[in-house]
């Protein structure tokens, strides 16, 4: 596989190997810029951006980067007040109230959130899903009130059938999106009432069954990862040192980033990051360098937030480091 090279960054080097760095994007930068207007309130700025990128070029990671901006809350309820047929500004909205929501439960797990943070934490979820139902009926051919819905559903527990017919609404606009096969790939899990069989079920089938060099071979990695995650210590190299696991990330990597036509724009970096964190993990040192030379030292904070929350560049040194060896 070549190399990805001309994204533009400035990375430093430490001996001859590139430091690693945690990327907030895709190389995108009007992702930045999107977060400095969201962050000052400039809608007009803000509205521009988004306008210029429309939904069939993947707007989702836009519309997220806003969302996930502090301080949207305290301006965002006006501009849609204001605007009372727009979608944007209720689009833009709905994800601000996702994450805000997020903040309000925190990662923790569920035994040590208290009543008034899922109180707070559903109230926010089920604010986002009225914006989103609006947004969805007047933009009918727009993925991303889907791809929030999806995540709505999941943290409001609507239940699998539900949360089923969520994401098929989503690829029914965009068929091999990644984010929303990736909230899909999460509502399956073991941890959210769905099964490991069911997960890596759906990851194969996702994979497989669309053309050779999307970024849909990442649900294949992210599956054995998840399902690492969920073993005890011991148990857990057990399962993902075992030769078939080997063998599945192979396979899926040959139809995905190793395909001559892989796709190398949008998500693709998270897709080698992640790779890259399952290879390392088997063992597979090999095609873990493959990964790691190929994302050049830019880190995505998934997956690597999973071996060290505080620090996913660390981690990511530290599995390149043991890669080299």
């Amino acid at each position: 596989m070549a190399v990805l090279r001309g994204w533009g960054l400035t990375l430093g080097r430490r001996a001859g190997r590139l430091v690693p760095r945690v990327q907030k994007d895709s190389g995108d930068p009007d992702v930045a810029l999107v977060r400095k207007a969201a962050a000052s309130g400039d809608w007009d700025t803000l509205r521009g951006l988004l306008e210029a990128r429309p939904e069939s070029e993947d707007r989702t990671e836009l519309v997220r980067a806003a969302g996930d901006t502090a301080g949207v809350e305290k301006w965002i309820d006006r501009v849609v007040e204001a605007e009372p047929l727009a979608a944007l500004p209720r689009l833009v909205a709905g994800f601000r109230y996702i994450s805000w929501g997020w903040e309000a439960r925190t990662g923790a797990s569920a035994r040590h959130v208290s009543r008034e943070q899922f109180e707070v934490f559903h109230t926010r979820l089920r604010t986002a899903e009225r914006q989103l139902y609006e947004v969805a009926e007047r933009e009918p051919l727009w993925t991303s009130p889907w791809l929030g819905l999806q995540m709505t559903g999941r943290g409001l527990q609507v239940g699998q059938d539900v949360a089923r017919r969520r994401f098929e609404a989503a690829v029914r606009r965009d068929r091999f999106h990644l984010g929303a096969h990736q909230q899909q790939l999460q509502q399956v899990c073991d941890k959210w009432s769905g099964s490991h069989e069911e997960m890596h079920a759906f990851a194969r089938e996702s994979a497989f069954g669309a053309p050779g060099g999307t970024l849909l071979g990442q649900l294949v990695a992210m599956a054995h990862i998840e399902q690492w995650l969920s073993l005890d210590s011991g148990a857990d190299a057990s399962y993902i040192r075992q030769p078939a696991v080997s063998a599945s990330l192979r396979e899926a990597a040959d139809h995905s980033f190793r395909h001559p036509d892989f796709v190398r724009s949008g998500g693709w970096l998270q897709v080698l990051n992640t790779f890259a964190m399952a290879f390392s993990l088997a063992g597979d040192h090999g095609s873990a360098r493959e990964c790691f030379d190929a994302t050049e030292g830019r880190v995505t904070e998934s997956p690597w937030h999973y071996l060290n929350g505080s620090d996913p560049a660390e981690a990511y040194r530290e599995r390149r480091s043991a890669a080299k060896r």
